[in-house]
């Protein structure tokens, strides 16, 4: 936190009006599901967005990264229509749907930084609601938490061009410390499961890989569309009622169905859709063994989900199922999998705090044996479970 306030300092000379922390999240169970309405379990983590600002009151929007080099403006009136390509396009897209909600007036002057390493925590997700907040708090607009998640979500889908759910966005807006968040994207209901007493101690271990990439540049919107297509198909051979294709979506095919025609499916429809049915399952399982304290059948579960992120999503980089697959054969490691949308970033692990050197060393140790041009790049992190997003 000291580090964005001391940097507004310098460039501004003056003291920030306020600091705030928005944390990232792991999705343990539940991945590639919540585009298509399925149910997801998050986990927020103590690393995240901090970010130091105060008012510009000529409604200009001054923001800097200190991951990035460009320094990004805008006007809250006229917030260019069209994506720059750059960094700061999340947060263009986010002034844009807060702007038609609750038209703005004042600006903000800013300094913004992420904790770890870009790719599979949910950075884009955690920057746009750290900066919303912001601009909120600088306006005088309270929201509320579903409109905070829908307005984040938005500038993803409409601005950036990301076909993303609202997983990421959710998880930081609603976690909480020592609990699960056990949610259905059908009706946006959710439960906050609390650790049980009987549970095992764990902590949370990221791995970056070293490779970032792109979201939107990657083949993410081309799975979503192709579970939309294996569920336009399954209404059709089923004799279903269909409306449009962007509006169709997997959970609205009962799994009866789908395993009555998914043979007619191509190949690639039929696994994707095979991964959302799966998963949705696991993350029910999933929910029931965090309730009882079984840590271990939860990890279980949570390297299943890697497996079939692997096999059936086919998504994963060379470097992050080299990860995963370390994982797997590590002891003191309960389970994990990739975090994010698979194509860049990172791997998640829920671990036995005893084992915490020796797994550090061990997955160390393999991984560059196997890469060692990403020594440098490569970092490990241990994390703990922390409470979402203070919107007071």
């Amino acid at each position: 936190m000291m580090v964005v306030a001391e940097h507004f300092e310098k460039i501004y000379k003056k003291a920030p009006q306020r600091v705030a922390f928005t944390p990232y999240r792991i999705c343990p169970i539940g991945a590639h599901s919540d585009h298509q309405l399925g149910k997801i379990t998050g986990i927020a983590i103590n690393k995240g967005i901090h970010i130091a600002y105060g008012p510009k009151e000529n409604g200009v929007i001054e923001i800097q990264s200190l991951q990035f080099e460009k320094r990004a403006q805008w006007h809250v009136q006229a917030t260019p229509a069209q994506k720059q390509g750059d960094w700061a396009d999340h947060l263009r897209g986010a002034t844009i749907a807060l702007d038609e909600r609750y038209p703005l007036r004042r600006g903000l002057c800013a300094v913004i930084n992420g904790e770890l390493p870009i790719g599979g925590l949910s950075s884009s997700a955690a920057v746009i609601i750290t900066f919303l907040s912001a601009l909120c708090a600088i306006n005088g607009i309270t929201l509320s938490p579903t409109e905070l998640i829908t307005i984040s979500q938005e500038a993803e889908n409409k601005y950036v061009g990301v076909s993303c759910g609202k997983l990421d966005q959710s998880c930081e807006v609603y976690c909480k410390k020592n609990h699960l968040l056990y949610m259905d994207l059908k009706d946006d209901t959710y439960e906050l499961i609390p650790q049980s007493p009987d549970m095992k101690p764990y902590k949370i271990a990221v791995f970056f890989s070293g490779i970032e990439r792109s979201l939107a540049g990657s083949a993410f919107n081309m799975r979503v569309d192709e579970c939309r297509s294996a569920a336009y198909a399954l209404k059709a051979y089923a004799g279903l009622d269909y409306g449009k294709f962007e509006e169709t979506n997997l959970r609205d095919v009962p799994y009866e169905v789908y395993q009555k025609y998914k043979d007619k499916l191509p190949d690639n429809w039929r696994k994707r859709a095979e991964h959302w049915y799966t998963e949705f399952f696991r993350v029910q399982q999933g929910a029931e063994a965090w309730r009882r304290g079984d840590i271990e059948e939860f990890g279980r579960l949570s390297f299943e989900s890697g497996l079939s992120s692997i096999e059936n999503w086919e998504t994963g980089s060379p470097e992050l199922k080299t990860l995963y697959e370390i994982m797997t054969r590590t002891k003191g490691i309960y389970g994990g999998r990739f975090s994010g949308a698979g194509f860049k970033g990172c791997c998640m692990a829920l671990i036995d705090p005893e084992y915490e050197d020796s797994i550090v060393e061990n997955v160390t140790k393999e991984y560059l044996k196997v890469f060692p041009e990403l020594e440098g790049k490569y970092s490990y992190h241990i994390c703990e479970s922390a409470d979402g997003i203070n919107l007071v």
